[in-house]
C-alpha cells in the first residue's frame, strides 16, 4: 500500500511538473510570436503586393498570431481571410510604393474557397485594375476551375511548362446510405415539410429526387455560367467555344491553353521573377520587393482615419449549434448583436452570415437579437458563399439583404432526422429493452442503449403524429418570420419556400434577397442608413487573445488538431459522420454540402 500511494503521488507530481512546462513554452512561444507579429514593416518603394492563394480562405482573417497555431506541429495552421485580402487590395490601389499585384496561384488548395467568396475578390481586383497598376499570375502546378476564374481576370496568366489546366464542368456526387443502414439494421425515420427540403433524402432513397435533382442544376448550372461569362468577358473567348473546349476535354497541358487563349505564356518561375522585375523597375541582379499580404497588412495606411463612430461586422460563420467558435454559431452571438444594439458607438450593424443553417431553436434565438437591432439601428445582411435554412432565418429580419451573385440562400424549411434500430439491437448485438412510466408517453421515443443517436424502437403512429406537429409548426414559424421580415404575405413565402435552395439572382426575383452584392456593399449601403460622413470598421464577435488562444489549445482545440493531423484528408469524412451525429432532431439546414469540383 505504501509503494502504491508513493506511485500515485510521483504520478500526479509528473503530471503536475508537465503542465508547468507545457504552460511555460507556451508563455515563450507567445511572447515570441506576439513580438514578431508586432514589429513595424516598412513598404519600399517599387514593391509589388504578392496574394498567395496557397490556404484556406475564410471570411475573417485573425490578427492574433496564436488563432492558428498548432502545437502538434509547431505551426500555424494556415488561413487567409477575405476582408484581409479586400482591404490590402485597397489599400495598394492608391499606395504609390506599390507597383501591382502578383497573384501566386501555386498550391491552391481544395477548399480554398467558395464561389462568392472568389467572386468578390476577382471584382475587387478589376477594381484594382482601373488604377492602371498591373496584375499577373503564375502557377507552379496546375488551376483547379476556381483558381483559373480568379486569376483570368489578371492582365497576364502564365503557367509552368508542365503544369495543366482542366476544365471539366461543374458537378459532384452524392452517397446515399439506406442500403448501408438496411443492412445494419438502422432504418432512418425522417418527418419533413417542403417537398424540396431533401437534406434526409440520402437516409431514405437511393438517389437523387426530381426536386433535389431540378434545385441543383439550377444553381449549379447558374454558377457555371457565370463562370463562363467571366473568363469569356477576360480572355475573349465566346461562351459557345468554351463549352466545346470544355466537352472535348482539348485543354489539358499548358501549352493547350496557351494555343487556344486561356494563358498568356508558358515560363519557369525564374522567368517569371524576370517579368516581375521588368513591370516594377527592378535591376536584373536586385531582389524583388514582394510584400506578402500579412506584412502589408502592418504596413502604414494612408487612407485609415480614427473615428469615434463604428459600424459594426458581426461574423455568423459556419452550421448553428450550440457552441460558438470561429467555425460555428452557438447562441453566444445573440448576446454579441444584443451589445452591438445597446452600444451608442455602433453606428449600425453588418450581420456577414456563411452558414449551412442548423438547430432551429438557436436560429430563432440569434433571430429575436437580429430583430431588436433593427429598431435600433440599421442593419444589413451580407450573405458569403452560403446562408441558407437557418443562415437564412437569422437573416431575413435586417433592413437589406445583399448576397453575391454566387451566394447559395433560401432552403426555408424544417425537417427531423431519427434513427431507429431495433433490428441491430435486439438481433445483432441480442440486447432487449423494456419500458415502464407513469404517463403514457413517458418514454417516448424508446431509449438509446448503444450510447448513439439509434433509438430502441420506431415512433408510434401517435408519436410520429406528434413530431410531425412540431415539424409543421416549426415551418409556420419560419415562414411568419421571413413574411415578416421582407414584407410579403405567408403564402407569397411559401411558394418560393417549401425547403428549395435558389441562388442568388433567383432569390433576388423572388424577394427573398434585395441587392446583389458583396461584403463591401453591404458596408458602404450601412453607412448610407447610418448617416455618418466617418467611421472605422470593428468586427465581432472578439477573438480570442493569445493566452485564451494557448489555453484553448492545450485542452479543448487539441483533440481536433491531433485528428487533423492523424486523418488527413479523411479528416472531412470523420466530420460528416460527426454532423450526422450531432444534427439528428429538428434542423433547419440546407440539405447538403455543397461542394463543386
Amino acid at each position: 500500500m505504501k509503494s502504491f500511494f508513493k506511485f500515485t503521488f510521483a504520478s500526479i507530481l509528473g503530471i503536475i511538473i508537465g503542465g508547468f512546462v507545457l504552460l511555460f513554452l507556451g508563455i515563450i512561444i507567445i511572447s515570441a510570436v506576439v513580438a514578431g507579429s508586432d514589429k513595424p514593416v516598412t513598404i519600399k518603394e517599387k514593391s509589388i503586393l504578392e496574394i498567395k492563394l496557397n490556404q484556406q480562405l475564410v471570411d475573417r482573417g485573425s490578427d492574433n498570431p496564436m488563432a492558428n497555431f498548432n502545437f502538434l506541429t509547431m505551426s500555424a495552421d494556415a488561413n487567409i481571410g477575405l476582408n484581409t485580402i479586400l482591404t490590402n487590395i485597397e489599400k495598394a490601389k492608391t499606395d504609390e510604393k506599390i507597383k501591382g499585384i502578383y497573384l501566386n496561384v501555386t498550391d491552391v488548395p481544395a477548399n480554398f474557397g467558395g464561389m462568392a467568396s472568389i467572386e468578390e475578390i476577382r471584382n475587387k481586383l478589376k477594381e484594382f485594375k482601373t488604377s492602371g497598376k498591373f496584375i499577373v499570375s503564375y502557377n507552379n502546378f496546375g488551376h483547379s476551375q476556381k483558381a483559373y476564374y480568379l486569376t483570368s481576370v489578371a492582365d497576364s496568366v502564365f503557367l509552368n511548362p508542365e503544369a495543366g489546366l482542366f476544365l471539366l464542368g461543374m458537378g459532384g456526387e452524392r452517397t446515399f446510405y439506406r442500403k448501408f443502414l438496411e443492412k445494419i439494421g438502422v432504418e432512418a425515420q425522417v418527418i419533413r415539410v417542403g417537398k424540396y427540403k431533401s437534406a434526409t433524402e440520402q437516409y431514405f432513397r437511393d438517389d437523387m429526387s426530381d426536386e433535389s435533382r431540378e434545385q441543383t442544376m439550377a444553381y449549379v448550372g447558374a454558377m457555371w455560367n457565370q463562370l463562363l461569362e467571366g473568363i469569356s468577358e477576360e480572355r475573349n473567348i465566346s461562351v459557345e467555344k468554351l463549352n466545346q473546349l470544355i466537352d472535348e476535354v482539348a485543354i489539358r497541358k499548358a501549352d493547350d491553353a496557351k494555343k487556344y487563349g486561356l494563358i498568356d505564356g508558358v515560363i519557369y518561375e525564374d522567368e517569371m521573377e524576370d517579368k516581375l522585375r521588368k513591370l516594377s523597375d527592378i535591376k536584373e541582379d536586385k531582389k524583388l520587393r514582394l510584400v506578402s499580404t500579412a506584412d502589408y497588412e502592418k504596413g502604414p495606411d494612408a487612407n485609415y482615419k480614427f473615428s469615434k463612430n463604428k459600424i459594426a461586422v458581426i461574423y455568423a460563420s459556419g452550421a448553428i449549434g450550440l457552441e460558438q467558435n470561429e467555425n460555428a454559431i452557438g447562441p453566444e452571438l445573440a448576446k454579441t448583436i444584443r451589445e452591438a444594439r445597446l452600444d451608442s458607438t455602433i453606428k449600425a450593424i453588418v450581420l456577414r452570415v456563411n452558414s449551412p443553417g442548423g438547430y432551429a431553436n438557436v436560429s430563432d434565438f440569434i433571430w429575436r437579437e437580429v430583430k431588436l437591432a433593427t429598431e435600433a439601428k440599421p442593419v444589413i445582411a451580407s450573405m458569403g458563399n452560403v446562408a441558407a435554412s437557418g443562415g437564412y432565418y437569422i437573416a431575413c429580419p435586417a433592413d437589406t439583404i445583399v448576397a453575391d451573385k454566387n451566394t447559395i440562400t433560401g432552403s426555408i424549411g424544417i425537417y427531423g432526422l431519427f434513427f431507429s434500430g431495433e433490428e441491430l439491437i435486439r438481433e445483432k448485438f441480442g440486447l432487449t429493452t423494456d419500458s415502464y412510466g407513469t404517463n403514457e408517453h413517458a418514454a417516448f421515443g424508446g431509449s438509446y442503449p448503444l450510447m448513439l443517436p439509434i433509438s430502441s424502437r420506431k415512433f408510434t403512429p401517435t408519436e410520429k403524429e406528434i413530431v410531425q406537429n412540431i415539424i409543421n409548426n416549426g415551418y409556420d414559424t419560419f415562414l411568419s418570420r421571413v413574411a415578416e421580415g421582407r414584407h410579403m404575405t405567408v403564402e407569397q413565402v411559401h411558394e418560393v419556400a417549401q425547403g428549395r435552395v435558389w441562388n442568388a439572382m433567383d432569390a433576388q426575383k423572388n424577394g427573398l434577397i434585395d441587392i446583389l452584392g458583396g461584403l463591401e456593399t453591404a458596408i458602404q449601403l450601412a453607412k448610407e442608413k447610418s448617416g455618418v460622413e466617418d467611421y472605422r470598421i470593428v468586427s465581432l464577435p472578439k477573438l480570442k487573445d493569445p493566452i485564451e488562444a494557448i489555453v484553448e489549445e492545450l485542452t479543448g482545440s487539441a483533440k481536433t488538431r491531433i485528428l487533423k493531423n492523424e486523418l488527413g484528408s479523411f479528416y472531412n469524412t470523420y466530420e460528416k459522420t460527426q454532423d450526422l451525429i450531432q444534427f439528428g432532431g429538428i434542423q433547419a439546414r440546407i440539405p447538403y454540402e455543397i461542394d463543386l469540383h
